[in-house]
């Protein structure tokens, strides 16, 4: 049986938190273990560059990711963990895409227009071409699955659109992506807003957080008088209790939800257990993680040799795409 090949990857924009953990490394653990899949995991320091960065946190940041990958359960025998820009080919491709897509096309998307209006002083070809890269990223290593969230589905149209466009032009055999669902759940965000994001200082729980760390973030969460007719279905009070669910249990969300609309419940005793169950469920990733920063030599290992295994893969998709497009 040939195996379908995945490849997905998180941002290089800073260390994982509960809601890289939660919404997608939990699902490429299950996928890891699926003897119907070859994984391949990136950290995506490249897509960095696409908005303002710092160059020295970009450079601690992008082996921290894979440190965390480590940590949190990727195997580097079973999955494919890699650096983006230590895959020249993706570059390579990206460029070659980018002569079957037009420009009108990139400044329609959506997810251009809100990071234009975000980045109003960085409009950049890097931003403008996300999506081509990100659809080198996938076809490069030839996959027909990718394990992203709802809101990428308009950058996989633009690489199944493609893969057509290759495919009919110059007679290559990529396959047309498609989005899946894995075991992953939405974490919503400490401030009350959105879900987790890196990006939002106040909002996220890191993976390295002890329990010190996680009380203080907890206790800035929003709150009300912690009682009323009905349980709110948004904000911060919404979202401690989504987190109960996730880390607690269903049952201990609908005492808390009973306390509301009667007695009322006491946010600092709720926000301490809370906090107990989130740090139960860190502690063996935190240990894993001090013996990885520890053990230098095996990292820079792993990093090698992800870099070599996908090069192999990719570099034989691009000689394949130079020789149908006249280049070899």
């Amino acid at each position: 049986m040939t195996k379908k090949r995945v490849l997905s990857g998180i941002r290089a924009t800073g260390r994982l938190h509960l809601g890289n953990y939660l919404g997608a490394v939990k699902g490429f653990l299950a996928l890891q273990e699926n003897p119907e899949y070859e994984c391949l995991y990136m950290v995506a320091d490249v897509h960095t560059l696409t908005t303002p960065y710092d160059v020295e946190e970009l450079r601690q940041n992008r082996r921290e990711v894979i440190v965390d990958y480590l940590a949190a359960g990727l195997d580097p025998d079973k999955s494919i963990l890699f650096q983006q820009a230590d895959v020249v080919e993706h570059i390579e491709l990206a460029f070659y895409f980018s002569s079957v897509v037009t420009m009108a096309k990139m400044q329609h998307l959506p997810t251009f227009k809100e990071k234009a209006k975000q980045y109003p002083k960085h409009v950049t070809m890097a931003l403008l071409n996300y999506p081509v890269l990100m659809a080198a990223d996938i076809l490069v290593y030839k996959a027909g699955l990718v394990p992203v969230g709802i809101d990428q589905e308009p950058h996989l149209e633009v690489a199944r659109e493609i893969a057509r466009a290759m495919n009919q032009k110059y007679g290559t055999d990529f396959p047309e992506p498609k989005r899946f669902d894995t075991p992953g759940r939405y974490v919503p965000s400490l401030t009350g807003e959105g879900k987790m994001s890196k990006s939002v200082e106040g909002s996220y729980i890191q993976l390295t957080d002890d329990l010190a760390m996680i009380k203080k973030r907890l206790a800035a969460a929003p709150t009300d008088s912690g009682k009323g007719k009905s349980v709110p279905a948004e904000g911060g009070v919404a979202n401690l209790l989504t987190l109960v669910e996730l880390f607690e249990s269903a049952e201990k969300r609908k005492e808390y939800e009973k306390q509301y609309m009667g007695s009322g419940i006491r946010y600092g005793e709720m926000k301490n257990e809370l906090a107990e169950a989130i740090n139960k469920e860190l502690a063996p990733i935190r240990a894993k993680r001090k013996e990885l920063e520890a053990n230098v030599s095996y990292v820079d290992e792993v990093i090698a040799t992800g870099a070599k295994k996908a090069r192999e893969i990719a570099r034989k998709t691009v000689d394949e795409v130079k020789e149908k497009m006249g280049l070899l």
